[in-house]
Parts: C-alpha cells; structure tokens; sequence
C-alpha cells in the first residue's frame, strides 16, 4: 500500500510541475516524450522552466574570443536546433541533410543543462516573443556600453544552432543598434533571404553536399554573389579554388562579415566531423 501510495503522490508532483511549466510555456507540450520526462523529473530544471531566462547571448564560444584579438566581442544567441524544441527553427535541416550531425553534437540523448537551457531559451522566443525581443535589446544595450568602455567593436550573431529570419522579426533593433557600432551575422542555408540592407546584417551561405536536392540553394546562393562556409576534411586539402570561387582561410575567427563576398570560407574538419561521410565534409578529389 505505502508503494501504491508513494507512486500516486510521486504522479501527483509531477503533474503538478508539468502544470506549472505549461502555464508559463504552452510550447512545452510540444517537446518530445523523453526530454518533457527528464524535465519534469528534475528539480532544478522543473523550477526553471516556470521562470523566463535571465540572458540570452553567450559570450564564451571559443572562436568567437578568437575575434577580440581583433578587437571585436561577439555575442551569440544558441537556441535548440532544427526541431529539438518541438518547433522547426532550421527550415532547411532536413533538405540540406544535418540533422543528425547537429542534433548528435547538440547532445541528443541524455539531455545535458546546456541543451536543456537552449530549449527554453527556444519556447521563451516561441511563447513570449516581445519579452525575449525586449530581453535582446537590453543585451546589446550592455554589449555596446561593455565596449564603449574598451574601446572594442560589439557583434552579435542571433542563430548560433538556428536558422531564423531575424531580419522579419527584430530588424528595427538590428539598425538602432547598428547605428551604435553593433555588427550583426550569421550563418544561413536559406539562400534566399531578402536583406534590406546587408551592411546592418551579413549572412554567409552555410554549404551542404549532403542532399543532390540543396545544391539548387547552393547555385541560387552562387548567383546571389554569397561568400560560402565549407568545411574540408583537413586543412591540407584545402583547395585554391571550389565551386568557381576562391577559397580563403576562415578558420581563424568567427567574423565573416570582414571578408568580402563571391569566395569560399574554407573551414576543416575538427572533432567528430573529421569521420563524417554525410557530404557535409567535404573531400576534394
């Protein structure tokens, strides 16, 4: 009986939290079976899902520090890629075939905190867009005082492992700030975005051989005159030239919007990517 009863006051709690959490984000319900689960068994996780997140923008990505030797500070933003959230933020994961490979980097079994934080950074964007817009906004405001101080350039890059149309969403922000010094980029396998003006947001065009059916992204990228991010199998086999356009090394920092469009940003292979054998990696015969 005290088993029997145990079980039911156990149910009962975590009914009780996934209540909690939904009515702070409906979203929630979305999430696959397993990671709602590890959620709601968590006490910690449990009691941060029924608050809104504090910060959005990380500044310790290590090739992003790379770009203060440069005197430049990036922010970026990680949500949960693709449709880890239960909501698509990477409409061309499936076409261009990275799924696997950024899921599988991402963590996807065994849900650790970084993932899990990108998830409700994800549902705080889907549930609460204006807090979240409102929330970015007072970042840049610190990220260009922080600069100010030091004489460095801000930058911010807002799909770090997404792949959202910012420019439909918080453009305003994006040329108030850019008026401030604020320098915004991505990177992107949408190739037909429309910039109004690119000197407030540069994109470089994302490769992927993966799938025969994105290269008619790859060519409209091509045409559209974009640098595009390859990543070699290693730094040796880096051509001069790929796809008709001159490959120049990327690999040194993060800040694509120095270099100038119509090239190749060769990147090789490091990690788990150097045995993938998707066509995300690309060998040069």
């Amino acid at each position: 009986m005290n088993a029997i009863s145990n079980d039911f006051i156990k149910s009962f709690e975590a009914l009780a939290r996934l209540k909690r959490i939904i009515d702070v984000y409906p979203s929630f319900v979305n999430l696959p079976d397993d990671v709602k689960n590890q959620i709601v068994a968590s006490d910690k996780w449990s009691a941060d899902f029924t608050k809104l997140p504090e910060r959005l923008l990380n500044f310790a990505n290590a090739k992003t520090i790379k770009g203060e030797k440069k005197e430049i500070r990036t922010g970026v933003l990680y949500l949960a890629p693709a449709s880890l959230s239960g909501r698509n933020v990477c409409p061309m994961a499936k076409l261009a075939s990275c799924i696997d490979g950024c899921l599988n980097t991402a963590g996807r079994g065994q849900m650790q905190s970084v993932q899990i934080y990108r998830i409700r950074k994800t549902l705080f964007w889907f549930d609460h867009p204006d807090a979240f817009k409102a929330l970015l906004a007072k970042e840049a405001d610190k990220l260009i005082a922080y600069c100010a101080k030091r004489d460095l350039t801000p930058a911010i890059r807002p799909n770090g492992t997404s792949d959202i149309r910012w420019e439909n969403h918080i453009w305003s922000l994006m040329v108030a700030t850019s008026k401030r010094g604020v320098k915004w980029y991505d990177y992107t396998k949408i190739a037909n975005r429309i910039i109004p003006d690119t000197s407030v947001y540069d994109l470089t065009f994302s490769y992927s051989g993966a799938n025969p059916r994105y290269l008619k992204q790859v060519e409209t990228a091509i045409q559209l005159g974009y640098r595009i991010a390859v990543v070699f199998r290693t730094r040796e086999s880096i051509p001069a030239e790929f796809l008709g356009m001159p490959c120049i090394d990327g690999d040194d920092t993060d800040l694509r919007f120095l270099e100038p469009s119509g090239v190749i940003v060769a990147l090789y292979a490091k990690g788990g990517a150097k045995t993938d054998r998707s066509g995300f990696v690309v060998d040069v015969q």
